[in-house]
């Protein structure tokens, strides 16, 4: 069983606290959550993907993601931001690091190192408020995190030698970071 598996939808859909209504995480001792509740990943990497994974059919939703968002980055966008959504408010919590899911889904045993070495990994939303959200509308950023801590600084904490030492005493100020990421 695998949560991996997402389809654009045209209803609305209720986003709750664990997750949006008919989506359930299979595995919730590794996915899901409260801090990972919803996954957001730009439709701007798409077209990276269409070249690396040439002739492997790639709608929205292939990479597990909730929302695929435009005009957001994992350089743009920081642990702690707040966005609108609809009428539900979420927070950035983390990137997404894949599991084997990802190489099972894809058919490729490197898709999990692809995806690291890509930066491409989107991140994760905690859930402040829920309410109905419907494809296509705007992410509004609402409250921009003061650590300013990007999704792609923690991306790079992860990687041996490239342990910042101002990142990561930001990073640890991060109040939605979980902490296990702070630790």
């Amino acid at each position: 069983m695998s949560g991996i598996f997402k389809y654009p939808v045209d209803s609305p859909v209720m986003l709750r606290t664990m997750n949006l209504d008919g989506d359930r995480q299979a595995d919730l001792s590794v996915h899901g959550g409260a801090a990972k509740a919803a996954y957001a990943y730009p439709s701007e990497h798409y077209r990276y993907w269409r070249e690396e994974l040439s002739g492997t059919e790639l709608h929205w939703g292939a990479f597990g993601e909730n929302f695929t968002t435009a005009g957001l980055s994992e350089e743009t966008v920081h642990a702690g931001d707040r966005f609108r959504i609809g009428e539900s408010e979420v927070v950035v919590t983390q990137p997404r690091l894949p599991c084997f899911k990802l190489s099972m889904k894809f058919g490729r045993t490197d898709m999990i190192k692809m995806f690291l070495e890509s930066g491409k990994t989107g991140f994760y939303l905690a859930v402040v408020r829920g309410g109905l959200v419907r494809a296509g509308e705007e992410v509004v950023l609402t409250e921009e995190d003061p650590e300013r801590v990007s999704i792609a600084d923690l991306v790079r904490l992860r990687v041996p030698g490239r342990k910042d030492p101002d990142v990561l005493n930001r990073a640890r100020r991060v109040r939605a970071l979980p902490a296990s990421w702070k630790k």
